[in-house]
């Protein structure tokens, strides 16, 4: 008969330490990727409107500049958009950047016309809504609302999934956001 050998004690304590060490190397690598992935998708997001707004400018650049009474407005992908117009009795300052669906709405964009951009300017937009209540129900991954006032006027999108988890309307709007500036066509990202 032949003597059947195994792993000696020693050989399988050396290889549980090495296993060990390894493990505690590579743990502060994988400790970071939830937030770096947050972090990632809301900058392709931004990526995506802010390719979005400048292929609804080159729509209407390339249709000639369309005007419909003292209003730009092209057709984007299907839908009909109203573009910022130079005027000074306006926020808007730059020319043929996407603003509203509506007409009235043209110099005085509110949540309602963030929430319609979003939907409209991408084709698989995410979840957003303009209500803190459904922002806090865990069913939308961003929450839109508009920001300040005259030439600084915006839309902001915060990212649920990086605001602060307390469960409660004061703290949707602590995580990373991008903003739409439609005076001029500027889409920014703020990580926090």
């Amino acid at each position: 008969m032949k003597k059947q050998a195994g792993f000696s004690l020693v050989e399988l304590v050396i290889v549980i330490i090495v296993v060990g060490l390894l493990a505690v190397a590579a743990l502060p690598r994988f400790l970071n990727v939830t937030d770096e992935a947050k972090k990632a998708q809301i900058e392709g997001v931004a990526g995506g409107y802010a390719t979005a707004v400048l292929s609804a400018r080159a729509q209407w650049e390339a249709y000639g500049r369309p005007v419909q009474g003292e209003f730009n407005r092209v057709n984007y992908d299907g839908t009909e958009f109203y573009l910022s117009t130079k005027s000074k009795d306006s926020f808007l300052t730059g020319e043929g950047y996407p603003v509203s669906a509506n007409q009235n709405q043209i110099n005085d964009i509110d949540e309602t016309d963030c929430v319609w951009l979003m939907e409209e300017l991408l084709q698989n937009p995410p979840q957003v809504t303009s209500d803190s209540a459904e922002a806090v129900d865990g069913k939308n991954q961003f929450y839109a609302i508009d920001a300040s006032s005259g030439v600084n006027k915006e839309c902001r999108y915060y990212q649920l999934a990086s605001a602060n988890s307390q469960g409660t309307t004061n703290n949707i709007t602590s995580g990373h956001y991008f903003s739409y500036k439609p005076a001029k066509g500027q889409v920014e990202v703020t990580l926090k």
